[in-house]
């Protein structure tokens, strides 16, 4: 991580200037959890993609747009919900939907009286799906799950839901916003 002896611009810097005092510095403990948390969100998204690359030929985004749309009901969703759920914009989502039309593993199905559209997984969709699935399970136990036990399972959950519940706060009050 961080050498304790160097400064972080998230710690309070020695000499305050007047437009920064009013800034709520984190703390030691605050800046080492938010330094492992970055750690985490970069290194295994990471991982978790080059496997299903080296696996599957699918991206993660791939893996998961599929998975999604696996578990949805008649295995379709909405375009607009999907990109929602990927927490992608509606124009990157049509150019890998596109992608997967060609691949034969999704067909876009027009949603009558609207002028939205549905991505529908086909049966070659499910079929690379289920094949990713199993090495992709094995990844995500051998990176994450096999180093934890069931109350460190239990506590990430919980924490995950709190951080989430209060990304969604922050987002909703202008943060993270352009």
């Amino acid at each position: 991580m961080l050498d304790p002896k160097e400064k972080s611009p998230m710690s309070e810097p020695t000499a305050q200037p007047d437009a920064q005092s009013q800034t709520k510095w984190l703390t030691a403990e605050q800046q080492e959890a938010w330094l492992t948390l970055i750690a985490l969100v970069t290194r295994l998204p990471a991982a978790l993609d080059t496997q299903l690359q080296r696996d599957s030929a699918l991206t993660h985004f791939e893996y998961f747009v599929l998975a999604a749309l696996s578990d949805a009901p008649d295995h379709k969703l909405q375009l607009s919900v999907l990109a929602q759920r990927a927490n992608a914009s509606l124009s990157r989502l049509s150019h890998v939907i596109t992608k997967m039309e060609k691949a034969g593993w999704v067909k876009r199905e027009v949603i009558r009286g609207s002028r939205g559209s549905n991505a529908v997984l086909t049966d070659e969709g499910m079929a690379k799906v289920v094949a990713a699935a199993p090495p992709h399970v094995a990844s995500v136990q051998g990176l994450l799950f096999e180093g934890l036990d069931d109350r460190q399972v239990a506590q990430l959950s919980s924490l995950g839901t709190a951080m989430l519940t209060q990304l969604d706060k922050g987002i909703a009050a202008g943060l993270g916003k352009a």
